[in-house]
């Protein structure tokens, strides 16, 4: 059975091109633009992983997170931004919200390598 995930962007551009390297890879991918799509899709269909944008145009991407991680709390979470955080605040994030942090600007081979690793 194919790993199912779901891709929260609200740029369509990275969204589809995350998408279609993901499919081509033998996934089964998901996209949402918003939070409010995010939530509606994981209730409808839960996915094996999220990757999620940080800033979102209609919600803060950590809080969404932890609205998708109360319903699914075991899904893992990779933070895929191109905002940058000292180490401390990564660290935060990271213990509290996300499996994994990646850099947008990230080759995605690197990006790729999380999901595996994550999916293992």
């Amino acid at each position: 059975m194919k790993n199912k995930i779901l891709i929260i962007d609200d740029e369509a551009q990275i969204r589809d091109l995350l998408a279609q390297f993901l499919a081509a890879s033998g996934y089964v991918v998901t996209t949402a633009g918003s939070a409010a799509e995010a939530l509606t899709s994981v209730q409808r269909d839960p996915p094996d992983l999220i990757l999620s944008d940080l800033q979102l145009e209609d919600a803060d991407g950590l809080e969404m997170i932890g609205r998708l991680k109360a319903v699914l709390p075991t899904t893992p979470v990779i933070l895929l931004t191109g905002v940058l955080f000292d180490a401390e605040v990564v660290r935060d994030i990271l213990n509290k919200q996300v499996a994994s942090y990646v850099a947008k600007t990230s080759p995605l081979s690197r990006i790729m390598a999380e999901i595996r690793h994550l999916l293992a």
